[in-house]
């Protein structure tokens, strides 16, 4: 099974790996905010580094999950 077609699988059939899902389409959908700016306040940029770390832990929890999954079968 490709790797998007396991993706696929596991946001119909798990909970848990929609929900990181959402969450790291939610940070990807902020950091565009953010690069949309031409100028990012302390504030932000504090903002935008925090999201782009929870954004990759969240793909290295998702991606665990995929090959715990495709271990499983």
């Amino acid at each position: 099974m490709n790797e998007q077609a396991l993706k696929d699988l596991m946001l119909r059939e798990n909970e848990d790996f929609r929900k990181l899902y959402e969450e790291h389409r939610g940070c990807e959908k902020r950091l565009e905010i953010l690069q949309i700016k031409s100028v990012l306040s302390e504030e932000e940029k504090l903002e935008e580094r925090e999201l782009k770390k929870r954004k990759l832990a969240l793909k290295d929890r998702m991606y665990l999950m995929m090959a715990e999954f495709q271990r499983g079968r």
